[in-house]
């Protein structure tokens, strides 16, 4: 059995991931974030992420679980009503949830795509 124990996740200092993908602000928004492998589970993709203020439209097809260390923003699924979202909320999204993500103030995030 293998453990992994993440200390001071909220201040974890991140690596620079660069610009999402699909900017729809200016400047465009910058992410940062730490990969984490589940050893017999490589293929799952988890870590903390980080983003800080502006739109873009996401683009990750898995789906996700993910828990909100830090921040404020909203989403809005191309389907449905806007999702206010803030530090100590978590989120399931089905595969293929697409939609805008609008990022008031720097978010954080522990995620596993699925």
């Amino acid at each position: 059995m293998s453990i992994q124990h993440v200390s001071n996740t909220v201040t974890r200092t991140l690596k620079s991931i660069g610009p999402v993908g699909v900017p729809l602000s200016e400047p465009a928004c910058q992410l940062t974030g730490e990969d984490f492998k589940i050893p017999g589970k490589e293929a799952t993709s988890t870590g903390i992420w980080e983003c800080s203020p502006g739109r873009f439209q996401r683009q990750v097809v898995a789906g996700e679980f993910m828990h909100f260390l830090a921040g404020r923003c909203t989403f809005t699924p191309d389907d449905g009503p806007s999702i206010t979202i803030a530090a100590g909320d978590t989120l399931f999204f089905s595969p293929n949830t697409t939609g805008i993500w609008d990022i008031q103030e720097t978010v954080r995030k522990v995620y596993v795509l699925l």
